[in-house]
């Protein structure tokens, strides 16, 4: 993508109402609107979505394809795609907004400061479809399921939330599954090291992004675990 190309798709997305922007981590403020500081910790659903239905977050949602179609499926719920990539973010905020779907909006920040931006148990589920697997056992603290990343999953999420993975690389699957079994009140309730050898146990998984259907004609297995943060 062009350096003009990014600058034009940022400056589109002042004028997008369905998005807000961290500029500076150290500085928990949002930006709304054609750039107007925007207050909704502990008051997204009232303030943004002008209803009291649960939240439910997609973290490095890239383009937004699996956050709208969780909109899609589940217009009685309201979901937040976050991602650091304006540029990414653009392209699902534009759809939303041509379809019309209101019970969706997208997040500009880096996720390890998720907390900053929501008061604790304001949302009910976080999703984690496809994240960088971070390889190199060097980069093992930038996973999305690493355990500073979970400890502040713990702090938006209404108890017993749920929190989702899917994800075609195995490593990241195994790494996963051993943190969980050794953090203080992780509850794995479901996993599956291939989803589509059987029946899928719930229709969100039917959803595949761009990524996700090229890995699958690659012949790769796509694996997923919903786990709770229980205490």
């Amino acid at each position: 993508m062009s350096k003009r190309n990014k600058l034009q798709k940022f400056a589109e997305l002042l004028t997008f109402p369905n998005v807000y922007e961290n500029y500076n981590p150290m500085e928990p403020q949002l930006y709304g609107l054609n750039g107007e500081p925007a207050s909704l910790k502990g008051d997204w659903a009232a303030k943004h979505f002008g209803n009291d239905k649960p939240i439910t977050l997609e973290l490095a949602c890239g383009r937004g394809e699996y956050t709208l179609g969780l909109g899609r499926q589940n217009p009685h719920r309201n979901f937040i795609g976050v991602d650091v990539k304006g540029a990414r973010i653009w392209k699902g905020a534009r759809i939303a907004l041509e379809e019309g779907l209101s019970n969706i909006a997208f997040l500009r920040l880096r996720i390890e400061y998720i907390a900053n931006f929501f008061l604790p148990g304001e949302a009910s589920e976080i999703w984690i479809t496809f994240p960088d697997p971070f390889l190199r056992n060097s980069k093992a603290n930038r996973r999305l399921t690493a355990p500073r990343f979970l400890d502040e999953y713990k702090k938006v999420l209404a108890a017993g939330g749920l929190v989702h993975l899917k994800t075609d690389e195995p490593q990241l699957f195994e790494y996963t599954l051993e943190v969980l079994g050794k953090y203080p009140g992780a509850e794995i309730l479901y996993q599956d090291d291939d989803i589509y050898a059987k029946p899928l146990p719930m229709p969100e998984l039917e959803l595949k992004t761009y990524y996700e259907k090229m890995h699958l004609e690659e012949g790769k297995k796509i694996k997923y675990v919903r786990f709770r943060l229980n205490g």
